[in-house]
């Protein structure tokens, strides 16, 4: 009974029939040709929108026709708007007769922008107006101009905050979609960059777009990226994490499928490699899919330097994942159950700071990871300007005072704090999340087994992460299975030079990044015996 209800918690929910029928229904209804009925119909959907407004222009002694602008203010551009003002105007007092129909007329000679669209269902003005477009109503036609004027005030493109660089752009995506599509686009200046766009959320119609290179990209990975952003069906998206649940591999995971970044070189180099990219209207933060276990340890700035330094950083990366992982487990088996395999010197000196502490080394590991949790989560949510210092000196404090209190000891206070600062070198926050959470399994399966709890967690964990998929691509790849090919780009990242292919589990058939015999001219004896050895060839 347990497992049938937490099933049916987590399968997956079919779009019922009449919500599709609805659906259906709203887009059928027509607009009436009256004017007045047209307006009415809008003003009465927008009764209690102070930001709504509606100005009519009745028909001319000279011109009859009456026509009537809609828009929402703080959605448009204030010039545009005016200069659209003054050219309906200017059209209402024009005297007939047209060679064209007066809405033909309006659009091709009148109206100051292109994108003009004519929709005729009430559904589709409303979106169009809550897109920031303005609408324009003619007496005696069923359609509604739709003008794309949106503007208002908008977040200016600033440096990333969450994942900044020493060298590299200083650009980061903002909450405007179509801002985050001109930054892709200024890096990627080919017409085989495509955007397919989506609408999602009954309510809030938020604007989805999915970025990939065509020829790059597997058409496979496309498709079924479309798949899963077409089978959502919810009242909401308001930010990126609402279709990364919807949409990831294994939702009962803790490690992450899809890899989220605010930085438009990060999207680039990606899709470059033949990854697609998720963009949502309302967040600075774009999904990349599909990702393997070793792109959350992998930063644009590795491809900005040097390989010899890109190399040693990655591999502090990795150290770094498994020292915040397993390095309080670690110590708890090894005061707890294995103290044979302390040195003589180290073990007398643990024992003697433990002397006075009244808790098993296991509880005093979960109160001091707890602590710093609560400790790192208050500094986050406090107010910037005394945020850090907080968290800081609270540390520390507290960190002295159980020490002087006898409530832990000296060792594991430095043993917490190296592991926490070894978290915060994992580049990508939901991997760091994962790493945290799965801290602490290990950490009691250390405290009743020892060293054999460890490698008892660790098997099932390398397991789980075997078996992961992210969009069909495995998870541990190339490892598991092994590519040769991939091994340059990897925790070893070769030159630009050597790298002459794409990884080969996210390209397609252009898996050429660059022409051959690219090594460096110079004097070097080495160098040049590699480009006498590729003449040769």
């Amino acid at each position: 009974m347990l497992f049938r209800w937490i099933k049916n918690i987590f399968q997956p929910q079919t779009q019922k029939g009449g919500e599709v029928q609805q659906k259906q229904k709203q887009y059928s209804e027509k607009l009436d040709p009256s004017l007045q009925n047209k307006l009415s119909s809008i003003k009465k959907a927008f009764e209690y929108s102070p930001d709504f407004v509606a100005r009519d222009f009745p028909g001319s002694a000279a011109n009859g026709t009456s026509l009537a602008v809609c828009y929402i203010e703080g959605l448009t551009d204030s010039t545009l708007l005016v200069e659209l003002m003054e050219n309906v105007t200017q059209f209402v007092n024009t005297s007939p007769p047209f060679e064209e129909q007066p809405a033909d007329v309006l659009v091709r000679k009148i109206l100051p922008t292109g994108n003009i669209e004519n929709v005729d269902s009430p559904q589709q003005v409303y979106q169009a107006l809550l897109t920031g477009n303005v609408v324009i109503l003619i007496d005696g036609v069923q359609q509604v101009i739709t003008v794309p004027l949106a503007g208002g005030e908008r977040r200016a493109v600033q440096e990333p905050t969450s994942q900044t660089v020493v060298r590299g752009p200083k650009e980061g995506f903002t909450e405007e979609i179509t801002t985050n599509i001109t930054l892709i686009r200024r890096k990627i200046r080919t017409p085989d960059l495509k955007f397919q766009m989506h609408i999602i959320g009954e309510r809030t119609q938020t604007s989805i777009a999915v970025a990939y290179i065509q020829g790059i990209a597997k058409s496979e990975v496309v498709e079924e990226v479309m798949k899963r952003l077409s089978s959502i069906n919810t009242d909401s998206i308001l930010e990126s994490g609402y279709i990364e649940e919807f949409i990831q591999d294994a939702p009962l995971s803790p490690f992450p499928t899809l890899l989220n970044t605010e930085r438009p070189d990060t999207v680039a180099g990606s899709l470059l490699d033949g990854q697609v990219a998720i963009l949502v209207d309302g967040t600075p933060f774009a999904l990349i899919a599909p990702v393997t276990f070793f792109n959350f340890f992998q930063t644009t700035e590795d491809y900005y330097q040097r390989y010899d330094i890109s190399t040693f950083l990655r591999t502090i990366r990795f150290l770094s994942f498994l020292v915040s992982l397993l390095l309080p487990s670690t110590f708890i088996a090894l005061t707890t159950f294995q103290q044979e395999m302390i040195p003589t010197t180290l073990l007398i000196t643990l024992a003697a700071q433990r002397e006075g502490v009244p808790f098993p080394a296991l509880l005093e590991a979960l109160l001091m990871e707890i602590t710093f949790e609560v400790i790192r989560e208050a500094g986050v949510r406090m107010p910037r300007a005394i945020g850090p210092a907080i968290s800081i000196v609270g540390a520390l404090v507290i960190g002295q005072a159980a020490v002087e209190a006898g409530l832990v000891s000296g060792a594991m206070v430095i043993v917490v704090s190296f592991t926490a600062i070894s978290n915060f070198v994992i580049p990508y926050f939901s991997m760091a999340t994962a790493v945290r959470l799965m801290r602490f399994p290990f950490m009691i399966l250390a405290g009743t087994l020892g060293l054999f709890g460890i490698l008892a967690g660790a098997v099932p964990l390398l397991a789980h992460l075997v078996s992961l998929k992210s969009f069909g691509v495995d998870y541990l790849m190339p490892f598991s299975p092994f590519y040769k090919s991939n091994m340059k780009d990897l925790i070893l990242r070769v030159p630009w030079w050597a790298m002459k292919t794409r990884p080969s589990e996210k390209a397609d058939s252009n898996k050429t990044r660059q022409a051959p015999h690219q090594y460096p001219a110079g004097s070097d004896n080495a160098i040049s015996s590699i480009n006498e050895s590729d003449a040769s060839e």
